[in-house]
């Protein structure tokens, strides 16, 4: 799957979260990968994922509920491993 580091729109990024956990529930890319292309595109583009410490809006419409719990609960174990 080819991911880029830098997305334009807040939509283009939840687009490609989508796939990219889509594919990981259909077992095409491993958890590693999904841990790690998670963990850079939060790093590379934090302000079209959350405002304050709420996913923006846009995230919120476009990825839904199930994939934000995944999304949050790998950056949340993130900031654990770094605290």
């Amino acid at each position: 799957m080819n991911i880029k580091l830098f997305y334009k729109t807040q939509r283009e990024l939840a687009e490609v979260l989508n796939q990219l956990i889509d594919k990981y529930w259909g077992n095409e890319v491993d958890e590693n990968e999904l841990l790690q292309h998670i963990n850079n595109l939060y790093l590379n583009n934090p302000s079209k994922i959350k405002k304050g410490d709420e996913y923006t809006s846009i995230l919120q419409q476009i990825c839904g509920k199930r994939r934000l719990d995944v999304i949050n609960r790998i950056l949340n174990n993130k900031e654990d491993i770094n605290a």
